[in-house]
């Protein structure tokens, strides 16, 4: 059982940055995907960006070239950098880890855009 724990999460102005981190409790070097994923009131969760453990990454076309998903080994920490963040970013977001047959996830943490 991998547990998540996101953080990072608050009121930023369109435009701004938010950073978020979400801790794993087992090394991450070992979890073939992490991701983030997130879900605005009244819609189904949705795809925004993933690791894999070689390297390559993936995003939602909706945050290409604003975010970028990273990983922290060391740490065992992934983080999600927003910038350029619009109102439309505004959800709750999710960290996300799969491995063959299993898949866990965070509590989530809120991102609110607006001015």
């Amino acid at each position: 059982q991998v547990q998540l724990v996101e953080s990072g999460g608050g009121l930023v102005q369109p435009g701004g940055s938010l950073r978020l981190s979400c801790a794993a409790s087992e090394n991450i070097f070992s979890i073939n995907v992490m991701g983030w994923y997130r879900q605005a009131p009244g819609k189904e969760r949705e795809f925004v960006a993933i690791s894999w453990s070689g390297g390559n990454t993936n995003y939602a076309d909706s945050v290409k070239g604003r975010f970028t998903i990273s990983r922290d080994n060391a740490k065992n920490t992934v983080y999600l950098q927003m910038n350029s963040l619009k109102p439309e970013d505004t959800a709750v977001y999710y960290c996300n880890a799969a491995r063959p047959g299993y898949e866990y996830w965070g509590q989530g943490t809120q991102v609110t855009v607006s001015s």
